[in-house]
């Protein structure tokens, strides 16, 4: 086999394994509208999915409609999202988006990646996690765990993260596209983690760059 070159059946090994440990289905944020996902979404960053959860009925009770936090202060949204990470930058960013969701997509949100990227507070990671978690729509979301652990496994060697979503759109089959993300979220938490990889704790071991290559 070729340097670089993806082995099919070690692959197809490696994701039954993720199947079967970390199933094939997540449970998503508390929602009742896709801005209120999208909200959601956007507190997660820097913050345990714990925090965003316990935040999420309080600030959807204060603001039920995308237009009245767009039409909010940013001190009233700040006060609902306290317990969340780096909440004084989140609270402005969801006033604008939702103030662009309003005058510039008439109260939804879009469903296009381009539409999506011109709203305040929204990168590519969240809006690949967004339009996979909204409406099942295929895509690679890349975050620090799939960005680590993607490299370690041999499956990319992308530079950074659009890189290495290019490449595993690419390696990995369509269906599997949506939930490689939250299965090496768990896997990193758990075992591969930036400081230091457990190897003899892993159930992907035997299928690992990591292990191959020692």
């Amino acid at each position: 086999m070729k340097k670089g070159e993806i082995n099919k059946e070690r692959l197809k090994l490696t994701l039954d394994k993720l199947d079967e440990v970390y199933g094939v289905t997540k449970e998503g944020f508390y929602h009742r509208q896709p801005w209120q996902l999208l909200a959601a979404i956007m507190l997660s960053a820097q913050s345990t999915d714990k925090q965003v959860e316990e935040t999420l009925p309080q600030l959807f009770t204060r603001f039920p409609d995308v237009k009245d936090m767009a039409e909010a202060s940013v001190e009233e949204i700040e006060n609902s999202i306290r317990s969340v990470g780096i909440y004084k930058n989140k609270a402005k960013n969801l006033k604008k988006c939702c103030q662009q969701i309003v005058e510039n997509f008439g109260g939804e949100v879009p469903t296009s990646m381009e539409g999506l990227l011109s709203l305040a507070g929204v990168g590519r990671k969240t809006a690949t996690l967004f339009l996979a978690d909204a409406y099942g729509i295929p895509g690679v979301t890349v975050d620090t765990h799939v960005f680590r652990i993607s490299r370690r496994l041999g499956w990319a060697a992308g530079k950074n993260p659009v890189q290495v979503e290019l490449e595993l759109q690419k390696v990995l089959p369509e269906e599997h596209w949506n939930r490689i993300n939250f299965q090496l979220i768990y896997h990193g938490r758990a075992v591969c983690t930036s400081r230091k990889a457990r190897c003899g704790e892993c159930v992907l071991e035997e299928w690992c760059d990591k292990k191959i290559e020692s």
